[in-house]
């Protein structure tokens, strides 16, 4: 199991379209046959922020899921063209 959060920040006037792009990735990878979970949040106490939790059955899923053409027109021509940093964190389970 690979799991890891990406971290990225916008443009307060940006949130509608980004909540788009998401709403739309979203949808589209919770289809692919290796995603386990894939979750898109606004941080309350950043509400420029947007924290994603992603869960992926393996390596192999995750460059699937980055191969994508969703990928890459909701968040490579998307999101990656607005935000303003992103940050990304592997996990690994406990349990």
């Amino acid at each position: 199991m690979v799991s890891f959060t990406v971290r990225m920040r916008f443009n307060s006037e940006d949130h509608e379209e980004i909540a788009q792009h998401l709403r739309e990735l979203t949808r589209l990878t919770r289809q692919e046959p290796g995603c386990v979970s894939y979750i898109p949040h606004w941080v309350e106490s950043e509400p420029t922020t947007v924290l994603i939790y992603e869960q992926y059955r393996d390596e192999a899923a995750v460059e699937h899921h980055r191969g994508t053409a969703h990928f890459a027109k909701f968040a490579i021509g998307g999101l990656y063209q607005k935000m303003l940093d992103r940050s990304m964190e592997n996990l690994q389970a406990i349990a």
